[in-house]
């Protein structure tokens, strides 16, 4: 029996969602999610340990006006041109890399060492990306984490996300693209996440307060804090009702708690809002795949930070 009907992709124009629909309030409500078999127990937690790094003189300053520090990144791909081409993209920027050829070696880096951010790479010998990501958290190791693939797919796209892989890229990638990704990677675990954005500064302007309110749901997301992620997801909808990407966020919340009819509606409502809007257009064809085939390699997209 299919899990889920398969409506169409293109969902035609409507009126955007309002504070009186199911969907939003079930953000505001303790209905509980519909049970279903969980794809993989959450291992471990994926907050990374604090930092007592130096401040690169030669860093640009990160959007919130901060000077991003120094980190150490942790590179593993059994291509060594790959590796190269990373340390000298990141290296430039003032990040100091580590490399290692294979998930082997790499475990082997991490006792008595604190790595910011791990770069690994989807297929590799012996040890793929993600079941090197699950010894990772299995160990205890909660570094945060960037996926490579050369497929465009991610294979059991929710193991990922409850892994607390949530970034990737497709090869080839050009320097652009990962010097942006690490830095938007580590600004999201660079500080404590606020309870609420407005309360830690009540000055910033609507539009400003809803991108916090954002970004705050997707570390909350990120860590597995459905509680206070539902709750600031809450705010932001009621801040901007027409935020595709808040409506986004919340289907990938209530997917993450096997919740998928909700899912499916907040999806929906953010297509209503945007059509053109591909965060929710590909989380969808993975409901959709899921529904008809019972697995879908598509990842889960929370929209750019």
């Amino acid at each position: 029996m299919a899990l889920l009907p398969a409506p169409s992709i293109h969902a035609p124009a409507a009126e955007p969602p309002s504070s009186d629909t199911p969907g939003f309030n079930s953000l505001q409500t303790d209905k509980p999610a519909r049970s279903l078999p969980c794809i993989l127990p959450f291992v471990g937690d994926i907050r990374p340990p604090g930092d007592s790094s130096t401040i690169h003189p030669h860093r640009p300053p990160a959007k919130d006006g901060t000077q991003l520090m120094s980190k150490q990144i942790l590179i593993v791909d059994d291509e060594t041109n790959v590796r190269l081409s990373y340390r000298m993209t990141l290296e430039t920027e003032g990040f100091t890399v580590v490399e290692a050829d294979c998930a082997a070696e790499a475990l082997e880096r991490f006792p008595g060492k604190h790595f910011d951010l791990a770069i690994l790479d989807m297929r590799m010998p012996e040890m793929d990306g993600l079941d090197f990501l699950a010894e990772m958290r299995k160990r205890g190791i909660s570094t945060p984490t960037i996926i490579i693939t050369a497929y465009g797919d991610i294979p059991h796209a929710v193991r990922a996300m409850k892994l607390g892989a949530i970034d990737f890229l497709k090869k080839p990638l050009t320097p652009d693209q990962l010097r942006r990704i690490v830095t938007e990677v580590i600004e999201r675990h660079e500080k404590p996440v606020p309870e609420d954005p407005q309360e830690a500064d009540p000055s910033v302007c609507a539009a400003e307060l809803r991108d916090r309110y954002l970004k705050t749901a997707k570390r909350l997301l990120n860590r597995q804090d459905f509680d206070p992620a539902r709750f600031i997801l809450a705010k932001a909808m009621a801040l901007d009702p027409q935020s595709a990407e808040a409506f986004n966020l919340a289907g990938v919340l209530f997917e993450m708690r096997e919740d998928y009819d909700q899912a499916l509606t907040f999806y929906r409502d953010a297509m209503k809002l945007a059509p053109g809007y591909e965060p929710a257009q590909q989380n969808m064809r993975r409901l959709i795949e899921r529904s008809t085939s019972g697995s879908s390699k598509e990842p889960l997209n929370m929209g750019d930070d």
